[in-house]
């Protein structure tokens, strides 16, 4: 039970983490790309950096299942 739990928070916590920090930085985003609009792809770049984040929790969340760590 406490494995599956634990398995969750890594997950839900880094999700929650990501989606807070897209939120900033897309909202910087949209008002870069209204006055630059030649730095779109340098903002869908930064976007995607802490998507990082959700996909370690997701790692780190097998390995607790699966207890390899």
């Amino acid at each position: 039970m406490a494995v599956t739990i634990g398995a969750a928070l890594a997950v839900g916590l880094s999700a929650l983490a990501t989606g807070w920090a897209q939120s900033k930085i897309g909202a910087a985003g949209a008002a870069v790309i209204a006055e630059k609009p030649e730095l779109t792809s340098t903002m869908i770049i930064m976007l995607a950096i802490p998507e990082t984040m959700v996909i370690l929790g997701f790692v780190v969340a097998v390995l607790i299942l699966l207890r390899v760590a």
